[in-house]
Formats: structure tokens, C-alpha cells, sequence
């Protein structure tokens, strides 16, 4: 009966094997879309997360030409660069681009 018992025993103890593997098994399928949904939304948030720095510093670049247009030199400086403004008694010269620029 030793016999009987052991082999009882031994398929006894594969069965709860197999149950317990079947069941992470189970779990693990279940959970697969979810932890794909998870890495799904963490690349995207890293790539958000480096839109909104890039954001940020276009943001930093702009307050800074913002304050430094409300100085009257920089106003001063600035028009008479782009509208070739002089002040009496200075020469204005201009510089042809070079012949590749004017093709494009």
C-alpha cells in the first residue's frame, strides 16, 4: 500500500504544480495589455516631458527678446539694422549675399 499511496501522492503534488503554473500563467496573461498599456503611456509621457522642456526653453528665449525689446537702445539698434536706418553723418553699407544664397 506504501506503493499506492506515494504514486497517489506524487500525481497529487504534479497536479497542484501544474494548477499553480496554470494560474501565473493566467494572471500573467491577463495582466499582459495592462503592462503594455503602462509602457505605452510612460514613452509617451517621456516623449511629452521633452516637448514641454523644449517648450520651456522657447519660452526662456522669447521673455528674453521680450525684455530686452522694451530697451530703447535695443529698439534703436534693431531698426537701424533691419529698416537701414543711420543717424546723421554715418555711411549705411550693405553686403550682396553671396551667389548660392540668391538661387535658392
Amino acid at each position: 500500500m506504501n506503493v499506492g499511496q506515494s504514486i497517489w501522492d506524487r500525481l497529487f503534488r504534479l497536479v497542484l504544480a501544474l494548477l499553480v503554473v496554470a494560474g501565473v500563467l493566467g494572471i500573467a496573461l491577463w495582466y499582459k495589455p495592462v503592462i503594455q498599456e503602462n509602457q505605452r503611456m510612460r514613452e509617451e509621457k517621456l516623449a511629452l516631458d521633452g516637448k514641454i522642456e523644449k517648450e520651456n526653453e522657447t519660452a526662456r528665449k522669447l521673455d528674453l527678446e521680450l525684455r530686452a525689446l522694451q530697451n530703447p537702445a535695443t529698439i534703436e539698434r534693431l531698426a537701424r539694422e533691419r529698416l537701414s536706418y543711420a543717424k546723421p553723418g554715418e555711411n549705411v553699407i550693405h553686403f550682396d549675399p553671396p551667389a548660392a544664397a540668391r538661387t535658392e
